[in-house]
């Protein structure tokens, strides 16, 4: 089996709140091209693990690098442009904006010009909109979001204020997506949608995703390898025919029922 490129690399972290330990030594390695999927009970420490590796949260002990390169201590502002923007359990939109609005103002980072050159909007300012413009159309079609392009977002269903949240996140362009339970909320329907919109990012987009999702179906359907944590502790790694198989893992959260 030909080796893949390492893209994302978590040495045993730490991380503790008062007297609890959200994460306990955890490590794992996740190569470019995978969605890699991060398993546990409830409060088992899945979003500390992406809140460390986004900068929201320092590790007490342990490393993250990326490509090789440490961003353990790296602040969060600056991640997105090494290529690691994520998406929240709680949806982060401006819901008063518009859906278009929403993404072109998450570019923002992205755009090269001044305070004083936007002032006159002419020569380089005005070819930076189109050239930020024309990337977050690309997008809203790429999502089939173009029906409401021009919609609040606050007039939207739930399933597609995930979906523009989605969206928001891939207009950062990143490297490496990190989806905190991007299912959470949704009916069958909308699911299913979702997971192929994961598929689709990961290989037409060859973006590597790192996600948190309690829909085993999903998680044992498009996940290349899966950790599975308890208590803040690594229990179990592999493929998802291994995972599902574990029985630490089904004592601590799949159950008696076997997904594969």
């Amino acid at each position: 089996m030909i080796n893949k490129e390492s893209l994302l690399t978590v040495k045993n972290i730490y991380l503790s709140f008062g007297g609890i330990m959200a994460v306990a030594g955890v490590s794992f390695n996740v190569n470019k091209g995978d969605v890699f999927s991060i398993i546990g009970p409830n409060g088992a420490g899945k979003t500390s693990i992406l809140n460390t590796i986004t900068g929201i949260y320092f590790p007490e002990r342990g490393s993250i690098f990326l490509k090789g390169a440490d961003i353990t201590k790296m602040p969060v502002y600056k991640r997105p442009a090494k290529g690691v923007v994520r998406t929240f359990q709680n949806l982060e939109l401006f819901k008063g904006m518009t859906v278009l609005d929403n993404l072109m103002l998450s570019r923002h980072s992205l755009m090269n010009y001044g305070i004083f050159s936007s002032i006159f909007y002419f020569g380089k300012p005005l070819r930076e909109e189109v050239r930020h413009r024309e990337k977050v159309e690309e997008i809203i079609d790429f999502l089939d979001l173009s029906g409401i392009r021009k919609k609040h977002v606050f007039e939207l269903s739930y399933g597609l204020q995930k979906r523009v949240e989605l969206a928001r996140a891939l207009a950062l362009e990143p490297e490496l997506l990190l989806l905190d339970e991007p299912m959470a909320g949704m009916n069958t329907e909308e699911t299913e949608d979702m997971a192929r919109y994961i598929i689709d990012i990961n290989e037409e987009r060859d973006t590597t995703i790192v996600l948190i999702e309690h829909d085993m179906n999903v998680v044992m359907d498009i996940s290349s390898r899966i950790l599975a944590i308890d208590f803040g502790e690594k229990i179990c790694e592999g493929l998802p025919s291994d995972v599902a198989n574990d029985e630490r893992v089904l004592s601590a959260y799949l159950g008696e029922e076997k997904w594969i």
